[in-house]
């Protein structure tokens, strides 16, 4: 019962700071509006896109702020997963979980060695989860970008302007391409300079066909030339290169499941034999040379996997 008081008291700790510095301040902004629900409408999008804040508790606000490049590649993690939490949100759920997986395990099994791998995989789950997520959107995107393209070049043969192509492909395309160019179509139109919402997006996308994108936008806005036939012939590469690269994914099939067998069999037979003959790693658990022996596996197990996944990482 006591891990299972531990885990329902963070969990209320958590859920009631989260109201007490956050929805609580929000709803006194929304109370305001009674009577007026397209500003409320406006209101709540506005408190949940607004990133002004890493945090809405001060130390912890001033602490994130002082870690610098290292909230920022947070930040910029969570918006390209699309996860709606600031990164202190996000690393506090981290640590929340990490502790109750950590004093789970310890009181279910007394090891302390097991009590910190629990913790730490569940610590990693916020992370496993937003990466999962933020390959999926990528991918999405890439699927979708040369389809964006071709409606840009058919606006600039029609007689629009690059701007109004933009404005287009936000309308028109489905997400995740539709809300990066209305983010990129709303920076330019309130004021942004064309190169600098162009950049702006070429951050935002970590892929390489933004970056030639844009390259090819500015580039045409410097020496000048028809940038619809540009565009088009941009198209066609991408397009080229996502069928090589789903080629090379079928070929390296067989090595990166091969490597998912190997990385998972160890654990998932330390486990196995946890649950079958618990006395048959007592020694390994307690003497301090066992100890160290299962430190040693585990750093040879992670170094193992990074190697295997290097190899099985082709570039096209």
């Amino acid at each position: 019962m006591l891990p299972l008081a531990v885990f329902g008291g963070v969990i209320a700790l958590v859920v009631g700071a989260y109201y007490l510095f956050v929805l609580r301040d929000e709803d006194k902004f929304l109370d305001r509006l009674q009577g007026k629900p397209e500003a409320a409408r406006v209101l709540r999008g506005v408190l949940k896109k607004a990133d002004v804040k890493d945090s809405y508790v001060r130390p912890i606000n001033r602490l994130m702020q002082r870690s610098g490049s290292a909230t920022g590649s947070v930040k910029d993690f969570l918006k390209q997963a699309d996860l709606k939490m600031n990164a202190s949100s996000f690393l506090l759920l981290s640590a929340c979980l990490g502790l109750v997986g950590y004093l789970v395990a310890a009181q279910l099994s007394g090891f302390l060695i097991l009590g910190l791998v629990a913790g730490g995989l569940l610590g990693l789950l916020p992370f496993l989860y937003g990466r999962r997520r933020r390959a999926k959107r990528i991918k999405k995107f890439e699927e979708q970008f040369p389809e964006s393209i071709d409606l840009i070049a058919r606006a600039l043969r029609a007689g629009h302007a690059l701007p109004t192509g933009l404005g287009m492909v936000a309308d028109e395309m489905p997400p995740p391409v539709g809300t990066e160019f209305r983010m990129l179509y709303d920076e330019q139109n309130f004021g942004l300079t064309l190169p600098d919402a162009m950049r702006n997006f070429a951050a935002r996308v970590p892929l390489l066909d933004a970056k030639f994108f844009v390259t090819a936008v500015l580039t045409q806005r410097e020496s000048g030339g028809n940038l619809a036939e540009v565009l088009d012939n941009l198209a066609s590469v991408i397009r080229d290169r996502f069928k090589v690269k789903r080629q090379v994914q079928v070929v390296s099939a067989h090595g990166r499941i091969t490597g998912v067998v190997l990385s998972a069999l160890p654990p998932c037979l330390a486990v196995a034999i946890m649950i079958i003959s618990p006395n048959h790693l007592q020694i390994l658990m307690h003497d301090p040379v066992g100890q160290k022996m299962i430190i040693a596996a585990v750093i040879m197990q992670v170094l193992g996997t990074l190697i295997i996944r290097k190899l099985c990482d082709i570039e096209y």
